[in-house]
């Protein structure tokens, strides 16, 4: 599953979910998959796709992979948002 455009992958209610606990601090899947009535690889799915449209970014610690906001990545969200404003 590879979605590049932003505005599919927050079309689907679980990955708005991630980006709303991702925006809140970066975690990792296992955390993240807590709060979701789905499986972590589903989870890690998800994360894929946000990456894939550079919604989050993932840095290494240890073992553990972190997931965070990538704010860069909302530029053509926000800039398309902001027609209707101006």
């Amino acid at each position: 599953m590879t979605i590049a455009d932003p505005f599919d992958a927050i079309a689907d209610p679980n990955r708005r979910y991630l980006l709303e606990e991702l925006r809140r601090a970066p975690k990792t899947v296992n955390e993240l998959a807590e709060g979701l009535p789905i499986s972590r690889p589903a989870v890690s799915q998800h994360l894929k796709a946000l990456l894939d449209c550079n919604l989050v970014s993932v840095s290494s610690s240890g073992t553990r992979r972190i997931y965070a906001i990538h704010k860069p990545g909302f530029d053509k969200l926000n800039l398309w948002l902001d027609q209707f404003w101006s």
